[in-house]
């Protein structure tokens, strides 16, 4: 495992350091899940703006798409180095992080051309609209329809935890086109208008305060033909391509940063009582080992190697390491942790979503199981049976 940059690993490093120290701005806004969201996104689109004119807007798509090309290892320093500064994270990741990837494996080249570089340069916010009542860790048992309707397609349905659809204005949106056929198969991904007639987006009020999430509600929208990535039914494998991007999205940042928080607050009141360091000094530990693995995971893409079950856990692993930080940073505020505008009360109310975000964690330990330890899948009861014929919860079909 390579703990130091190589000759050329530090020589892209400098070329990055040198590109954000004049652009970056010296402090980005930080999500907290009230109800500024509207402004954040105004500033997060002006960056994205600032690097799509430097030609560091998606530097990891590929050259002909607008991007750098980067190997894995750079795109690796690139996300380091904007942690460095602040700048990780985006209410625009939905575009840059999942879909273009997607629409670059699988789109047709008249979608690449439409879509793209609107993404890149921030014009376009997109929601995911994968998750159902009825279809959060069993997906693949959307029931939102997707019928042929003229030159297009007419689709009705519900989706939720979509988040910040309320200000997007482009979808992709998993839906069902042959209910005939099993229930992987016969689904279709589309490009949906948000402002489309029969889009209804209703924000869900979370214990944060804010509306990260939403649930959406179609009704007879109509989706032009040319809305619809890959063939009819070829929407299961997109949304795979789609979902793993997400997850090495979320699985990415460091796990040490949660930490640094809570240590900085800890350091601020003048140090911390014996059970809380103990604490400390164990959520350094998990930290820092995940960090390792991190590293072991970068060094084997800059190798040109399968990141191995490594890149598999780390969501899941992350997501915990989160979650405890919270709790002690709360913890570590003692009284001034019941007032709402407290340093880590929005950490400590969202955090427990990081375990559902980008898939639950039984489902991405199943992943993880499958295809990073070859252990054989579990038996399922409706393989091969017509999803029409499957029962539905409430018996509805």
């Amino acid at each position: 495992m390579d703990f130091d940059d190589s000759p050329e690993e530090a020589a892209f490093r400098a070329e990055v350091r040198a590109f954000l120290a004049p652009h970056a701005p010296r402090e980005a806004q930080r999500y907290r899940g009230g109800h500024e969201l509207a402004a954040l996104l105004a500033e997060q689109r002006a960056w994205q703006r600032t690097l799509f004119a430097a030609g560091w807007a998606v530097p990891g798509w590929p050259r002909e798409h607008g991007g750098r090309g980067l190997s894995a290892g750079q795109r690796q320093i690139w996300g380091e180095e904007l942690r460095r500064i602040g700048r990780i994270g985006s209410m625009l990741s939905g575009g840059l992080d999942m879909l273009g990837p997607t629409l670059i494996q699988h789109g047709n080249a008249e979608q690449q051309g439409r879509f793209l570089e609107p993404t890149a340069c921030g014009d376009i916010l997109w929601c995911q609209l994968f998750s159902e009542p009825g279809a959060g860790s069993d997906l693949a048992s959307l029931a939102t329809r997707a019928e042929r309707s003229g030159d297009g397609w007419l689709v009705n349905g519900q989706k939720v935890w979509s988040s910040f659809a309320n200000h997007a204005e482009m979808g992709f949106l998993l839906a069902r086109t042959d209910p005939s056929a099993p229930k992987h198969a016969g689904i279709g991904f589309f490009l949906v208008d948000m402002k489309a007639p029969g889009v209804e987006v209703r924000p869900l009020v979370e214990m944060t305060g804010g509306n990260h999430f939403n649930e959406v509600f179609l009704s007879d929208v109509r989706v032009p033909a040319e809305n619809l990535v890959g063939a009819p039914g070829a929407g299961w494998a997109l949304a795979r391509t789609t979902l793993m991007h997400e997850r090495l999205s979320i699985g990415s940042f460091s796990a040490l940063e949660p930490f640094e928080r809570v240590a900085q607050q800890v350091r601020e009141q003048g140090g911390a009582d014996p059970v809380l360091a103990d604490e400390l000094a164990r959520l350094y530990t998990w930290a820092k080992a995940l960090d390792l693995l991190a590293a072991r995971v970068r060094t084997r893409l800059a190798r040109g190697q399968d990141p191995g079950p490594g890149a598999l856990v780390l969501k899941n692993a992350v997501s915990d390491v989160m979650l405890r930080a919270a709790d002690l940073g709360m913890r570590a505020l003692g009284d001034a942790a019941l007032a709402a505008a407290g340093a880590f009360h929005h950490d400590f109310l969202f955090a427990p979503s990081m375990h559902i975000g980008g898939g639950t964690e039984e489902v991405v330990k199943g992943v993880a199981a499958e295809q990073g330890l070859g252990l054989p899948r579990e038996p399922d009861a409706s393989k091969g049976v017509p999803f029409g014929a499957l029962p539905r919860s409430g018996g509805a079909r």
